[in-house]
């Protein structure tokens, strides 16, 4: 069962760790000092002769200088005596007269069941692995092998093989005591009331696992071997694990690439994904079989700031383009929004590094726009506009779109933008016109030559002027401000890798994060990538795998500001009680300064815009909130009784 961090510390503060370890070894009185319950003795984890073995019950934490192992109370029993997590809280709760907290029957069911429905995920996984390297996965092979990916590609994303056969994945899972139950939530075979039996739902495919965060397998693509197949490709069903619009395929793994300053890259299938990661682009995501939806947005502006949306270069990909600019366009902010790559005509990201390698692809990505010219580019490709009404109906149709946004401040600047283009174009066309006379007409053909151009992307108007307005390069929508590491975002990032028990606590405002640093949110990344792969227990696996994900710089950084700031609370020596205390207050003013920020871009562009009474009081008034929680930021030096703040120069 799961328990919350306040009993967990209750019980913890009621029992002295020496109480908890004592009972296994034997106290060196030359080096303890009982009464300031700083304890030595000979490790219990290794064989040794002179005590290396610290604990200290104002901490609440044992570490031995000699083999490295460290934790809490719960840990030494788990490590130790072999304790389940529950049985090791059980027995601390029963030394601390602390009744154990009623079961919530309904969720830990609900937990036992993801837990069991992931590991039949699992073993569908390995047998699909185990039939791809068989007999009967020589055609399928045969189909890797012709699309050039690597053995070491394939293993690296657990490829597999659905057998021809209706129920070869069924019999597989029932022969290891899986049940019929828990084989039809999983969502790996047909089922109903109109299915006399039920079949596997993959059969003679390739298999394409996806993973979850933490690298969890929750659903499976399937890619048809039969040409004759009604679907080439199929995905798992809704299920307890896997809801398709909220999923990105090797999300996971793309993290880790942002972690490193990549952004992110967005493309259209399965295989595009993998043969760009084999590459050397593992930045690349791609939607499971649909069109993206407004959750799988929000999950890429968590990585990054600035996707890039990549689409195939037939008229199908350029539509699909459309429908993501559409989608995009009322949710854009300030610091969100996303670019957009088409590919060379009849490419896909697969084919293009197959036939022409990895610096193809790295120049389609270079020459990426963003959704301002795709916007503009949809709406005036091919148009004649010869007439004033003409103009007038683009103008109106410009500024629609700028109206679907919801942000104030983007939307005031797209106004501005699209403005500009249009009188750009339209002054252009009129001082042709009087220099080159009427004969040359005055319609499509001027927009043509000065417009379109080779390409989708052209961005030269008629006055040789950039389409991309030096307006909007000043706008808040093409800025990358913040880049300052700020003494209360360190704060929180310093926090929790000095005291990962923070991470597990707060991990529903810790996994959405929104950092302004750049440097932060790779070391942020590099953070949950050390949570999904369970390495975020101990203060010294995180800074492991951080520095693996090449932050150890950063790292420093961060904490030698909160050293020169005196924000001692985030660092390793503080308590966790003072630790929790600055980080929850670091959060709380980190989230509202946010929201200040964005509400007054917002009211600046609305007085900018329209000078009104109720518009200025409005500012005035953010400004205030704005300046009271700056103010109130101080408040975080103000912890510390239990880390012995008061005693500090």
């Amino acid at each position: 069962m799961r328990f919350s961090p306040s009993f967990l510390d209750e019980i913890r503060d009621r029992v002295p760790i020496s109480s908890v370890i004592g009972t296994r070894v034997t106290w060196d009185r030359r080096k303890t000092n009982a009464p300031k319950g700083d304890w030595w003795a000979c490790c219990p984890f290794h064989g040794e002769k002179s005590p290396s073995f610290h604990c200290e019950d104002r901490k609440g934490r044992y570490h031995c200088f000699g083999c490295g192992v460290s934790g809490d109370h719960f840990k030494f029993l788990t490590e130790l005596d072999g304790l389940s997590f529950p049985e090791a809280v059980e027995r601390v709760a029963d030394m601390a007269g602390v009744p154990m907290p009623a079961r919530d029957v309904q969720a830990e069911a609900r937990e036992k069941q993801r837990a069991e429905l992931t590991d039949v995920m699992e073993m569908a996984t390995a047998f699909f692995e185990e039939r791809l390297q068989a007999s009967e996965g020589a055609k399928a092979r045969a189909y890797l092998r012709d699309r050039d990916l690597t053995p070491a590609t394939q293993q690296s994303f657990r490829l597999g093989y659905a057998p021809e056969s209706r129920n070869a994945l069924k019999e597989y899972l029932a022969s290891r005591g899986v049940g019929r139950d828990e084989i039809e939530a999983c969502g790996l075979v047909v089922h109903g009331q109109d299915v006399p039996v039920s079949y596997d739902r993959f059969r003679d495919r390739i298999m394409f696992p996806i993973p979850d965060l933490r690298g969890r397998i929750i659903a499976f693509g399937g890619r048809a071997m039969s040409p004759d197949a009604p679907a080439k490709y199929l995905n798992s069903p809704e299920t307890e694990l896997f809801h398709k619009g909220n999923v990105l395929y090797n999300f996971a793994r793309a993290r880790k690439a942002v972690a490193r300053g990549e952004t992110v890259v967005v493309v259209e299938g399965y295989m595009d994904v993998i043969a760009l990661a084999q590459a050397g682009f593992e930045n690349a995501v791609a939607p499971l079989g649909t069109a993206l939806t407004e959750n799988q947005i929000e999950l890429l502006w968590r990585m990054t700031r600035e996707p890039v949306l990549c689409f195939d270069g037939d008229a199908a990909g350029l539509k699909a383009a459309w429908r993501a600019a559409d989608l995009v366009l009322p949710l854009i902010q300030p610091e969100r929004t996303a670019r957009f790559a088409l590919l060379p005509d009849g490419k896909d990201p697969d084919d293009l590094v197959r036939s022409e390698g990895a610096d193809a692809f790295r120049t389609v990505l270079n020459e990426a726009r963003p959704l301002a010219d795709m916007l503009w580019t949809r709406e005036t490709s091919n148009g004649v506009f010869e007439t004033p009404e003409r103009r007038a109906e683009l103008e109106k149709t410009l500024r629609e779109l700028a109206g679907r946004i919801r942000d104030e401040s983007v939307r005031f600047h797209y106004n501005q933008e699209m403005r500009d283009r249009v009188q750009n174009f339209f002054g252009a066309q009129r001082n042709r016109q009087q220099g080159q006379g009427r004969g040359q007409g005055r319609g499509q053909g001027n927009f043509q030559n000065g417009f379109k151009g080779p390409g989708p992307w052209s961005r030269q108007g008629g006055g040789g002027r950039n389409a991309i307005t030096e307006s909007l390069g000043r706008s808040a929508l093409v800025k990358r401000g913040g880049e300052v590491m700020t003494a209360r975002e360190a704060t929180i990032m310093v926090a929790l890798i000095n005291h990962p028990a923070l991470i597990d606590e707060f991990f529903e405002h810790i996994e959405f994060l929104d950092l302004a640093n750049g440097d932060l949110r790779k070391l942020h990344a590099a953070l949950l990538d050390a949570l999904a792969h369970d390495m975020a227990n101990e203060k010294q696996a995180v800074i492991e795998a951080i520095s693996r994900a090449g932050c150890a710089e950063i790292w420093e950084r961060a904490e030698a500001l909160m050293r020169r700031t005196r924000q001692w609370p985030a660092l390793e020596g503080a308590a966790l009680d003072d630790a929790r205390d600055a980080f929850a207050q670091a959060l709380h003013l980190h989230r509202s300064a946010r929201t200040l920020h964005k509400e007054l871009k917002q009211a600046e562009a609305a007085l900018a815009s329209e000078p009104t009474d109720e518009n200025y009081r409005r500012l005035v008034e953010i400004q205030a909130q704005f300046r009271d929680v700056q103010a109130t930021e101080a408040l975080i030096e103000g912890f510390g009784v239990l880390s012995g703040r008061a005693g500090r120069s």
